[in-house]
């Protein structure tokens, strides 16, 4: 019996590893932690939504993403062989190039070279043993990040005992927190403090207040011309000389009574400080129609956001009609008889719909392309910019988005005049309409559009590709825009693309944003230092607190509204430590701490990971030199509105990990 017993005990030792071993499929994993240079990762998919295909080879399994693109796994040990085919997804054109890593513990396990789009898939097969952490990297190859849609095919980790595959994937640890106190019930006026119009055009602001409703409001000195709706704070009318006025806008409720000095400069720039408002791209994409864009310039006066300044509803791709389209929605006559563009049957109509947004004292945009077709194939202004720019006028917009896209297919070369070209035709169509219409150019930096911006009349430019709601292309495009501070000013502003907080999707079905809750605090207060445009991306009508608090902070939001217009400045940046300062009308300076973890411009692969378990916060210490200043200043906390007292010659900050302290610094003398 003992023999017996002993016999089958050393069987099953004998048998044990063989029915230990798991095999993990990536693509079956949670994607959320996987980084991603543009879009999101896809199971099984591509990066577009397309099935995997490398060099014409098929593949069912994988995972779809875009340089950059990171993804730590905990292994602990455990492993045994990581395997894969890796290579340039067929969907890139022959711009994009990229280069796949696996590392172990810091250390290069593995690497593919320089690989472009028709390269045949490379192989893995990986000895992880004795692996902690599993370091997954695409790289963009040294040339920028276009086109670069990478795949993970056939990604499986050989693992020798069985364990929960949740717990291979490293998590940050957000749990969220609100910094902005609520607003006092006593009147305050927020928002941007002046105004810029062109003689006879149309003039339309709202005060924006917070405080218990109702609030009375007036105005001393509004010149002639212009008429304030007291109950709702609305300015409207028309001032035909140039000029500047000085008027006192006064807010009174039955709690209290406050005012504040406000500037109106008529003449030929209008813009004098970046656009805030939302625009339905990144929620809504080619699902938008007219009763969404309603629906946000409800919810932009039903939450409060238009007390605060937000003023913008904008209405993005795929409201005009596509050719070919055999949807009853989206087909039509691209023009009418003379010419003049239509809109399809998701906006039936266009006046009715930018009358309601500005009787609620709001303002709206509209989209186009200066090619034949807009990104998402719709009808477009080549050679049809006077009668679109007319018809934009007529119907009553107050912004235009004009993106490069189908011009590609007319454009003969890549010289600057090929580039300006465009852009030039649709400014002097602008200039022929009745009408004050910001102009936004949207060409992703191409021949450093912030150079030439202003040049063509843009009053924003694009700087940079389209932004996701991931901590490599937040970061990546926010902490790139050093050096462009020289271009930006009143009436012309770099643009590096709209905010990615809230619920974002590219419609219809919409996700929570995969920026952590430092990370969101980061995005905004970054943001705002650089003078951006603000455009919510976020289905409005479904924001949350926290999301709320994000954009209703008047101290951060009035660092990106000051009336200076000076773009911050990176004055330190070491050891994924960076400090920026902007120069404000008051004479003192805004200040973001940031640690960004790791480097911003990785010299080794390793660096573009986080290797430890639960990230630090750090210590960065801001010096009176650094900001040009001597001996004793005063610290404001902005996002707690909080005084932090008096320091000599530095002032120390414990900042989160991919985290932010924004304060306001100002000499104690």
């Amino acid at each position: 019996m003992r023999r017996i017993i002993f016999t089958a005990l050393v069987s099953i030792i004998l048998y044990f590893p063989f029915i230990t071993p798991q095999t993990i499929w990536l693509d079956k994993l949670d994607l959320s932690s996987l980084t991603c240079g543009w879009s999101s990762p896809q199971a099984d998919r591509s990066v577009e939504g397309n099935p995997l295909s490398i060099a014409g080879q098929k593949f069912e399994n994988g995972i779809g993403t875009h340089a950059i693109s990171t993804f730590l796994l905990n292994i602990n040990g455990k492993g045994k062989i990581f395997s894969a085919s890796v290579g340039l997804d067929d969907e890139a054109t022959t711009q994009g190039s990229v280069e796949f890593y696996v590392l172990g513990d810091k250390k290069i396990l593995w690497q593919s070279g320089v690989m472009h789009k028709g390269d045949t898939a490379a192989t893995i097969n990986v000895d992880i043993s004795k692996i902690k952490k599993l370091g997954l990297l695409v790289a963009d190859a040294g040339d920028g990040i276009d086109y670069d849609h990478a795949d993970w095919c056939n990604a499986k980790l050989e693992m020798t005992s069985n364990i929960n595959p949740s717990s291979l994937v490293i998590r940050l640890k957000s749990q969220q927190y609100i910094l902005t106190p609520k607003a006092p019930d006593k009147p305050r006026i927020n928002g941007a403090k002046v105004f810029g119009v062109r003689p006879g055009h149309p003039f339309l602001y709202t005060i924006a207040s917070t405080g218990k409703r109702p609030i009375i409001f007036s105005a001393d000195n509004l010149p002639q011309g212009l008429s304030l709706n007291a109950r709702t704070g609305i300015i409207t009318g028309k001032l035909d000389k140039e000029g500047s006025y000085n008027v006192k806008l006064i807010a009174k409720n039955s709690l209290g009574r406050t005012e504040s000095n406000f500037k109106i400069f008529v003449g030929n720039t209008i813009c004098l400080t970046p656009p805030m408002g939302w625009n339905s791209w990144n929620c809504w994409a080619n699902s938008v129609d007219a009763d969404k864009v309603k629906a946000a310039a409800d919810a932009m006066v039903k939450t409060g956001l238009i007390n605060h300044g937000w003023t913008y509803i904008n209405i993005d791709d795929c409201w005009s009609i596509k050719p070919d389209s055999k949807d009853s929605l989206t087909s039509g006559i691209p023009r009418d008889k003379d010419g003049m563009i239509n809109s399809n049957n998701k906006f039936p109509d266009m006046h009715a719909l930018t009358d309601y947004v500005h009787q609620k004292g709001l303002k709206i945009g509209i989209y186009s392309s200066p090619g034949p077709l807009t990104c998402a194939g719709f009808t477009a202004c080549y050679q049809h910019e006077q009668q679109d720019a007319e018809r934009f006028a007529e119907w009553g917009f107050d912004y235009l988005k004009y993106d490069w896209c189908s011009y590609s297919d007319i454009a003969k070369d890549k010289t600057l005049e090929t580039y300006q070209k465009p852009y030039n035709v649709m400014r002097a169509a602008l200039d022929k309409v009745n009408r004050d219409i910001v102009y936004s150019l949207c060409q992703y930096g191409m021949g450093k559009v912030w150079e030439w911006g202003t040049g063509v009349g843009g009053n924003l430019w694009r700087t940079t590709g389209d932004i996701t709601d991931s901590w490599s292309s937040m970061s990546s495009i926010g902490f790139n825009q050093s050096g462009h501070e020289k271009y930006s000013g009143p009436g012309h502003w770099n643009d590096p693309d709209m905010l990615v907080v809230g619920l974002v999707g590219w419609g219809p079905s919409l996700h929570p944003t995969r920026l952590t809750t430092d990370e969101q605090y980061t995005h905004i207060s970054l943001w705002c230092l650089l003078d951006a445009p603000l455009l919510i991306g976020c289905d409005l009508s479904r924001i949350d607190k926290f999301t709320l608090s994000l954009l209703s902070n008047d101290e951060v939001l009035s660092v990106d509204q000051d009336p200076l217009g000076k773009q911050a400045s990176r004055i330190y940046d070491r050891n994924g430590k960076q400090i920026w300062a902007k120069d404000m009308s008051d004479g003192s300076k805004a200040v973001g701490l940031f640690y960004t973890g790791g480097q911003n411009k990785p010299k080794y692969p390793a660096d573009y990971f986080d290797w430890s378990t639960i990230p630090l916060n750090q210590k960065i210490t801001l010096t009176a030199s650094e900001l040009g200043i001597s001996g004793k200043f005063k610290v404001l906390d902005l996002w707690r509105q909080k005084d932090l007292g008096t320091f000599t010659d530095k002032y120390t900050a414990v900042v989160p990990y991919h985290g932010v302290v924004l304060v306001k610094v100002t000499p104690a003398n």
